[in-house]
């Protein structure tokens, strides 16, 4: 006799799993709704989910464990090239939303990252934020400033120095040292996750740098799409409170956006472009 009651959890497992490759994430209380069982019982799917590697279980959801979508143990550090190829589209509306920020005459930093780099490739091609002084501890973000760029005479750009990560950031003593004697407008930093604690990088030393681009900064703008919420890093580079605007996509599920709020985040997404815009702390 077929057990109907495991017939029935496979296949609501199987929707879940469905619904979470197709949107990068989603909410318990979203599938409590489309699924029409109770929370508890979705709760416990996503258990199962996520002991079979199909799905990571995080705060209110559930996300994708494929490697497209950022998982990984707390030391795994993609190369920049590989993460270029995580979350495009979303990667790209962030870019956007963060380069509408940025104004003519400001020094900002671009810390190292995917869709940080995106940022300097819409910089580059923007001669009307002009002039513009950048200061950035990332090669691709040097390359793409010098090489790329329209009416370059008005676009200043500051390299740190240091030494290489897999992520082809600069870190170390010698980008440290160099970060302590600047004072930028805003920063825009990527990171390889975050959550309730912060955050987070699996690469110590870029931890320690990208907390001394955050002292040199007047402001912190942190972009990051859904799939980095509820991803884990071994060292924590800030609090969510150290945070002033957080630009990311449409996808970032509602219990996220409460603990961004709750921490004094700004939101800044595709579908709200005008309810919080950045202020200096």
């Amino acid at each position: 006799m077929v057990d109907t009651v495991a017939v029935l959890a496979s296949q609501r497992q199987d929707r879940i799993l469905a619904e979470v490759r197709a949107h990068g994430a989603v909410r318990v209380a979203d599938l409590v709704d489309r699924l029409d069982v109770s929370e508890m019982t979705v709760r416990r799917d996503i258990t199962e989910l996520d002991r079979a590697g199909l799905v990571r279980r995080v705060h209110g959801g559930a996300v994708s464990a494929d490697p497209d979508a950022a998982a990984g143990r707390p030391t795994d550090e993609p190369a920049f090239a590989e993460k270029s190829t995580w979350a495009t589209a979303e990667k790209r509306d962030i870019a956007a939303l963060a380069a509408a920020t940025v104004e003519p005459g400001q020094a900002i930093a671009l810390s190292a990252g995917s869709t940080v780099h995106l940022l300097a490739q819409r910089i580059a091609a923007d001669p009307a934020l002009r002039p513009l002084t950048v200061v950035t501890n990332s090669l691709p973000v040097a390359h793409t400033l010098h090489h790329a760029a329209v009416d370059p005479a008005g676009l200043d750009v500051i390299l740190s120095g240091g030494t290489r990560t897999p992520s082809d950031a600069l870190v170390g003593p010698v980008a440290d040292t160099a970060l302590t004697t600047l004072r930028v407008d805003r920063l825009f930093l990527g990171v390889h996750g975050l959550d309730e604690s912060g955050l987070m990088t699996p690469n110590l030393a870029e931890a320690a740098t990208d907390r001394a681009l955050l002292r040199c900064a007047a402001a912190v703008t942190v972009l990051a799409d859904h799939t980095k919420w509820g991803v884990v890093g071994l060292a924590r580079i800030a609090a969510l409170e150290e945070v002033d605007v957080v630009v990311t996509d449409t996808g970032l599920p509602e219990p996220a956006r409460a603990v961004l709020a709750d921490a004094g985040c700004a939101l800044l997404t595709p579908d709200d472009t005008t309810d919080h815009q950045p202020e200096e702390r």
